[in-house]
């Protein structure tokens, strides 16, 4: 049972923060305020519900007592605690702690692995397939740097993420992702294994990590792509090299002053990632395995084309849809990621 102090105590904290947003906070005090007013509503909805509920079932067993009111008494007891349980989970989920991050926009970084052009090619998918989940769910997708093959593949593609729940829906994606298929550029149809790399990053702002200019240093050269695409007249492309860790970002857009922004967030959110894979580490170091660590040298998953299956390695979960998995269809993937991560965590509270 949900210690009810515990639910007493956040609904006293939504309320206050209710009054003092009805009251007229103070400008500085508001984005922060509003923040934690919209974590809690579901929250405290949730323990407004299922406080009725408990409410509902003593009702009803007073009225056993009640020869007029039994049978109706009778009829409602089984439904109540029926319910009651369920209840408590989502109680027991929605009072897991949060990732900072989770309602953070996210960068999205997509490389080929091993496998040479059918690797480029099978990179250029999985872009195309996010992007096209991003439309789905009326999320904003803008590509910051894209990198091509000759034959249309994918070096490497960076696409900055903003919308509600992006991030708290996508970090799951990162790891290696291997694809069985026969390539385009096979002539004796035999089917090839390759692989492609993604990691997302939840964007990170400047107060989250101080670069010093002194850790930097930033070249411009000419920007340049496959069959003259994205070529420009000037030497408009940054690439920014972190000394400390030799992280390089390179953006090649035509504004030299936005390829410079663009750069530096990059390069703010893969420190800050690093930051937050390091304090994760260090807390899960006694698991051998953690669902969602971010850990990208493994593999995730599976896309077997000649089957028409996808494979979650992570949670032994397989989809025989993958062309519709391909066009974006993401939703139950992440749904059942989202529900693994959620049970690992509260198996780690109730040990």
């Amino acid at each position: 049972m949900v210690p009810i102090d515990k639910l007493d105590q956040i609904t006293r904290r939504f309320e206050f923060l209710e009054a003092k947003l009805s009251a007229g906070a103070d400008p500085a005090d508001i984005a922060t305020l509003s923040r934690e007013y919209s974590e809690l509503k579901p929250v405290a909805a949730e323990i407004a519900a299922y406080k009725q509920a408990l409410a509902d079932l003593d009702e009803a067993e007073a009225m056993l007592a009640d020869p007029e009111m039994r049978v109706l008494a009778e009829d409602e007891l089984p439904r109540l605690k029926e319910r009651i349980p369920e209840m408590e989970q989502r109680l027991r989920v929605a009072l897991l702690p949060k990732d900072a991050a989770d309602a953070r926009p996210a960068l999205l970084e997509v490389r080929p692995g091993t496998g040479g052009d059918e690797a480029a090619l099978f990179a250029g998918d999985l872009l195309r397939m996010y992007q096209k989940y991003a439309e789905a769910q009326g999320w904003r997708f803008e590509l910051l740097d894209l990198s091509e093959t000759e034959l249309g593949g994918v070096k490497e593609a960076v696409a900055r993420i903003e919308g509600e729940g992006v991030f708290a829906r996508l970090k799951f994606e990162s790891g290696v992702h291997r694809v069985q298929r026969v390539p385009e550029t096979e002539s004796g149809g035999r089917i090839h294994t390759s692989a492609a790399t993604v990691a997302v990053l939840p964007e990170a702002e400047e107060v989250d990590i101080e670069i010093p200019a002194s850790d930097i240093r930033i070249d411009t050269m000419r920007a340049s792509g496959a069959g003259g695409q994205h070529v420009n007249t000037t030497d408009s492309a940054v690439r920014i090299t972190h000394v400390p860790t030799g992280i390089v970002v390179t953006s090649s857009e035509k504004s030299q002053h936005q390829n410079r922004a663009n750069a530096m967030a990059v390069l703010r959110a893969r420190l800050f990632d690093m930051e937050r894979m390091r304090a994760a580490d260090a807390r899960a170091a006694d698991r051998k395995a953690q669902v969602g660590s971010g850990d990208r040298s493994e593999r995730i998953r599976t896309y077997n084309f000649p089957q028409g299956r996808m494979t979650d390695h992570r949670i032994n979960l397989t989809l025989y849809r993958l062309d519709q998995v391909m066009q974006g269809d993401l939703g139950e993937i992440t749904d059942a990621l989202i529900a693994a991560d959620q049970a690992a965590k509260l198996a780690e509270m109730e040990a």
